[in-house]
């Protein structure tokens, strides 16, 4: 029990928790305002946990490489003051540190190093980090000691859960995310009902579905609609990067007989086929009754391409658009997040730029704030443009958000939502290309040493003069899966294309020498 006179989480209740944290988050719009002063004190503390789904829970090596994939962060500290606590579940290996501070422009890195605190939980258990934060009292009190105003402070999530709530609260500094009551807007039943009111186009469905029975009268109330339907897809409420998907086919169904047409659709229902094929089907189908979901219309094109708009809400609801991105996709039917382009094409960026504005303004009077993206799919249309349709609200970083953000830090650049553009001070265009999976079994004979002195060797590396080269990232999980991911960035599309396949046959060629039999003594 806690000495008399103090409250700890325990004491309260998620009402209590709530009012206690509607006044912590008050406190943002200062801590807001204070930024980039170079104010003494100033302070973040960066907790990279995926607090979602046990579809995209993971562990060891993989999930210590998510965690690292925010290490752009670090590049903050060019800020001469702020000081930095950044969390994970085990140890950052220094040299990935030091290779992250080498990129700061202007700063010493050993300056830099000095006001940053690494904190390793020790646990590597697929659970979420906030969760193992939470476990361990002592710990929390040690980050706590790390933050020198509170004031002047901020928690910096991945995604926003009651977790990182309870988070904010033990350290007690405001969160820049959006309140956990809020998490149903960025739900996929929220995300429709969301597109639907402010008349943003999305795909034929139906949302709200709690059991296989309901998915398959809505898919029969579809195809009433749109006799001609062949492809549905099944969306759990909370899955993220594909999880959570289910592609059902239905050619052929529209010849069957009225009578026997329900049945029939029941069955392709069952046969769905899952976007993470290791997905079991009676745990998909808890999952569907517990939480929810949604089915809608699988939008299909010779040219169908899936971009992305970035947007943040300021803690005065303001909405700044920040960067429209084109989204490589893979995966069994092509719905898993691989990559980025940046920028989108011009030839749709600003009718979607728009669109994902007008959701922004609609979350921002809901009371959300932090980023965000809005991910759509656009296929040619038979007047020579372009047909958009919304289709989630992510209301968290994404795989988008850290190969921007290392762009933005790096060059100090911004993105011109008319032009379409991203431009350095000095007028410069740039252009990404960047992926999280980078990988062939061949990468594992390659070390975190091995990496960077291919790097050194090949000149892989990002030139600060020309504002152009490669980052990588996620670089923990490349000996034990063969996966790590990169951003290349060029002048042109061209270049950033380059410099991406060059790096990527280099480590290859690379890998697949380094896993080169030996021959044996004589």
């Amino acid at each position: 029990m806690a000495p008399h006179g103090t409250v700890t989480l325990a004491d309260l209740d998620d009402a209590a928790r709530a009012a206690r944290f509607d006044a912590l988050q008050a406190r943002m719009a200062s801590v807001w305002d204070a930024m980039r002063l170079d104010l003494d004190g100033e302070s973040v503390v960066v907790v990279p946990s995926v607090s979602l789904s046990p579809t995209v829970q993971r562990a060891g090596s993989l999930a210590q490489a998510f965690e690292e994939r925010y290490l752009f962060l670090l590049l903050l500290l060019r800020q001469p003051r702020l000081r930095m606590v950044y969390v994970t579940s085990t140890p950052i290996d220094p040299r990935i540190i030091e290779y992250y501070l080498a990129l700061l422009p202007g700063v010493i890195p050993s300056h830099a190093l000095a006001r940053l605190t690494l904190v390793a939980v020790g646990d590597s258990t697929p659970r979420s980090l906030t969760e193992k934060l939470l476990e361990r009292p002592a710990l929390l009190a040690k980050i706590r000691a790390q933050v020198p105003d509170p004031t002047h402070s901020h928690l910096i999530p991945y995604n926003t859960t009651e977790l990182e709530r309870d988070l904010a609260l033990t350290l007690g500094i405001p969160m820049y995310g959006a309140d956990p009551r809020l998490s149903a807007l960025g739900s996929k039943t929220g995300c429709r009902r969301i597109f639907s009111s402010v008349g943003v186009r999305h795909p034929l469905g139906a949302e709200d579905l709690h059991s296989l029975d309901e998915v398959v009268d809505a898919v029969a109330g579809l195809m009433i609609e749109q006799p001609s339907l062949a492809q549905v897809i099944v969306k759990l409420n909370e899955g993220v990067s594909g999880a959570g998907n289910a592609l059902v086919d239905l050619h052929g169904i529209d010849a069957v007989p009225e009578a026997e047409r329900r049945a029939a659709i029941a069955e392709r229902v069952r046969d769905m086929r899952f976007e993470l094929p290791e997905t079991p089907f009676d745990t998909y189908v808890e999952r569907l009754d517990s939480d929810g979901g949604i089915v809608e219309e699988r939008i299909v094109g010779d040219d169908l391409l899936s971009p992305s708009v970035q947007l943040r809400i300021l803690p005065d609801g303001a909405v700044e658009l920040l960067s429209t991105h084109d989204q490589l996709l893979g995966g069994p039917s092509g719905q898993s997040y691989l990559g980025c382009r940046f920028p989108a094409d011009p030839a749709y960026s600003r009718v979607i730029a728009d669109a994902a504005t007008a959701v922004g303004e609609r979350l921002a009077a809901d009371g959300v704030l932090g980023r965000f993206a809005v991910d759509f799919v656009v296929v040619p249309d038979a007047a020579g443009g372009w047909s958009t349709y919304a289709i989630e609200i992510n209301l968290r970083k994404g795989g988008t958000t850290h190969p921007f953000l290392t762009l933005q830090f790096l060059t100090d650049g911004r993105y011109d939502a008319k032009t379409g553009r991203f431009l350095t001070p000095d007028g410069v265009e740039k252009h990404l290309v960047a992926t999280d999976h980078l990988e062939a079994h061949e990468l594992r004979a390659l070390s975190i040493g091995d990496l960077f002195d291919v790097v050194a060797r090949h000149g892989l590396h990002f030139d600060p003069s020309r504002r152009a080269g490669i980052v990588f990232h996620m670089i923990s999980s490349l000996t034990e899966h063969g996966r790590v991911g990169m951003t290349a960035v060029g002048d042109t599309p061209e270049h950033a294309t380059a410099l991406y396949e060059r790096a990527s046959r280099v480590l290859l060629d690379e890998a697949r020498a380094a896993g080169r039999p030996l021959e044996l003594p004589g």
